[in-house]
């Protein structure tokens, strides 16, 4: 065959790489919005729970507040009873306050993992296409 022959179908071969390149960017970009709309329905739904825990439970804080500095003044002078439950929780708060944020840290990044190994992967792929239409 001569050099002319091979013109037509390597670039018939380019186009189709091109258009075939053109429909996974596509689908991986679909993947990644699926991806990262399913985590945050997930992390939406998992706030808002949270957030209503945090309401009802500072209710009922308030409540044991009451009832703890009522009862630590029974023993020594309700000005020091309210200061002793007041440090109490404050240690309480400190303590949760690091821990949650060591989880946070812990969760990583919200980022489409499986769909940037996808890309990687295409990516792989259409370099090793390009290489052997070059052969």
């Amino acid at each position: 065959m001569a050099a002319s022959d091979e013109e037509p179908g390597l670039a018939a071969a380019v186009k189709r790489l091109s258009e075939d390149l053109g429909v996974l960017v596509k689908s991986e970009l679909q993947l990644a919005r699926e991806e990262l709309t399913e985590k945050a329905k997930v992390a939406g739904a998992g706030a808002g729970m949270l957030s209503a825990s945090a309401i009802t439970a500072l209710l009922m804080l308030g409540s044991l507040t009451a009832l703890a500095i009522i009862a630590i003044a029974l023993a020594v002078p309700l000005w020091l009873s309210a200061l002793i439950v007041t440090i109490f929780w404050g240690a309480v708060s400190a303590v949760l306050a690091l821990s949650g944020k060591k989880k946070i840290q812990d969760a990583g990044p919200l980022v489409p993992e499986r769909t940037i190994e996808s890309v990687k992967e295409d990516v792989n792929w259409a370099k090793d296409a390009v290489k052997s239409g070059r052969k």
